[in-house]
């Protein structure tokens, strides 16, 4: 064989090689981020900035992640006002499926996300405490990680990333949609209050809150990981009091 035909054999394996040992392997590559938990809240309470706002951020943090050639939006669900129709989050985010910054799925399409049948219920969605990573790859510390009284604070919160922060934001019911009932806030209105609420959780809520989930489907209320309970506030110091920071799920939409 000639130099040249030994050249172009040696480029020609080079090229192959990592191929050719993915087949070897029956390894696939891994598929790309469609899903993330925020890794950093917006820091303003439940003042997201609206709807914009919020997939704003997924955005930005997309983009770091070097996944910003993908449109995101937040899952967050808003109530209806005068002039102004609710909106579901489960209407925002696509169709999947999604997987995460491991290239896991978390669920093939809004169906199984929710468990809209009794059996797609029953199988359940992929989002846990080991698969609701950040866009960075990071677990959400959850419930029972590095306990401390004072991880009910902001102060201590802000300082402490491995504090428990379980709590997602939504404004949802189980079902991804938005509350229909008058009068009460699930939502830190629509997502531009950062007001401090009653300070009760889980019960007896009055004035601004928000409807969040559990990452790790672990804690107080049903364990949903988007409709556990609700918060007692929408001030930034007010969300710590029942483990959240202001994190909220972003899902990619193409």
């Amino acid at each position: 064989m000639t130099k040249a035909g030994l050249l172009v054999g040696s480029t020609l394996l080079m090229v192959l090689a990592p191929s050719l040992a993915l087949a070897q392997q029956g390894a696939q590559p891994p598929h790309p981020m469609t899903f993330f938990v925020t890794g950093v809240p917006i820091g303003n309470g439940g003042n997201l900035g609206g709807l914009a706002g919020a997939d704003a951020h997924c955005q930005t943090l997309a983009a770091a992640a070097g996944a910003g050639n993908r449109t995101w939006h937040a899952y967050l669900s808003t109530q209806a006002r005068p002039g102004e129709p609710a909106i579901n989050a489960r209407d925002r985010i696509g169709s999947g499926p999604w997987y995460n910054a491991k290239g896991v799925m978390i669920a093939k399409g809004l169906d199984d996300l929710h468990g809209d049948t009794i059996e797609q219920a029953r199988l359940g969605n992929n989002v846990t405490k080991l698969s609701a990573l950040t866009e960075k790859g990071e677990i959400v510390a959850g419930l029972n990680d590095n306990p401390d009284p004072a991880d009910r604070t902001w102060a201590y919160a802000s300082t402490h990333p491995n504090s428990n922060r379980h709590e997602m934001l939504t404004g949802s019911q189980p079902d991804g949609r938005a509350y229909t009932d008058s009068g009460v806030d699930h939502t830190c209105t629509n997502w531009t209050s950062n007001a401090e609420g009653s300070g009760q959780i889980r019960g007896n809520v009055t004035g601004a809150a928000a409807q969040v989930g559990l990452s790790d489907r672990n804690g107080g209320g049903n364990g949903s990981w988007n409709s556990a309970h609700p918060t007692g506030g929408c001030s930034q110091e007010a969300l710590p009091r029942s483990h959240g920071v202001g994190l909220f799920y972003c899902f990619a939409i193409n």
